[in-house]
């Protein structure tokens, strides 16, 4: 099961990456950035999903699962506005997005390092 977690959280880091990267370097936010970000967020709700069923603890009120609890709200946040921004095609609401993906990038990657650390601590 350990191996499916991480291979589940390296591919939300990927696809993550790659579609908020990808944005900020286009200048505007586009439809296949969409599905990246979808994709990012469900590969990161399998591998946290599996990592809950995996941990004998459970939730944890620590940094590694508040920070979780949070990248995937906002990742969930991130991707309905996404799709509400192209769905509206407002271009200044495009051209600026990347700003948005940047900050939860950066907060995604909190749980994603501390994760990486605890496990292999353990």
């Amino acid at each position: 099961m350990l191996i499916d977690v991480a291979v589940s959280i390296t591919l939300a880091l990927v696809f993550y990456t790659v579609g908020v990267w990808s944005e900020r370097f286009q200048g505007q936010l586009k439809t296949w950035h969409l599905l990246i970000f979808w994709l990012g967020l469900i590969f990161d709700t399998i591998g946290t999903a599996i990592m809950g069923r995996f941990s004998a603890y459970g939730f944890r009120m620590n940094i590694h699962g508040l920070t979780g609890l949070l990248a995937i709200l906002l990742m969930v946040f991130h991707a309905v506005w996404a799709t509400i921004v192209v769905a509206r095609d407002d271009k200044n609401a495009r051209a600026d997005f990347h700003k948005f993906s940047i900050i939860v990038w950066l907060i995604w990657l909190i749980p994603y390092l501390s994760g990486a650390i605890l496990g292999m601590t353990r």
